[in-house]
C-alpha cells in the first residue's frame, strides 16, 4: 500500500514535470492524481497481458503517467483554469 502511494506520488510529479504550463495543483491533488494514472496504466497493462494490475512494469508506468498527463488536463479544465480563453 505504501508502494503503491509512494508510486503515485512520483507518477503525478512526472505528469506535472511533463505537462507545459503552471498547474495550480496541490500535493493531494498530485498525489490522486498520479494513484488513478497508476490504477490506468496497471489496467491497461493487465489487458494487454504485460503484468498484473499492482505489479509495476515498465509498460504500465508510461501508460500511467500518460493517463496522469491527460488527468491533469482535465483537472485543470474542470477547474476553470481556461475561463475567459476563447477557443475557435
Amino acid at each position: 500500500m505504501i508502494g503503491f502511494i509512494i508510486a503515485g506520488l512520483v507518477i503525478g510529479a512526472l505528469a506535472r514535470l511533463i505537462k507545459p504550463g503552471k498547474q495550480n495543483l496541490g500535493l493531494l491533488a498530485t498525489l490522486l492524481l498520479g494513484l488513478v494514472g497508476s490504477v490506468i496504466g496497471g489496467v491497461i497493462a493487465n489487458l494487454l497481458g504485460t503484468g498484473d494490475i499492482w505489479e509495476l512494469n515498465v509498460l504500465g508506468f508510461i501508460v500511467a503517467v500518460v493517463a496522469a498527463v491527460l488527468l491533469i488536463g482535465v483537472a485543470e479544465s474542470v477547474s476553470g483554469r481556461g475561463k475567459g480563453q476563447v477557443r475557435g
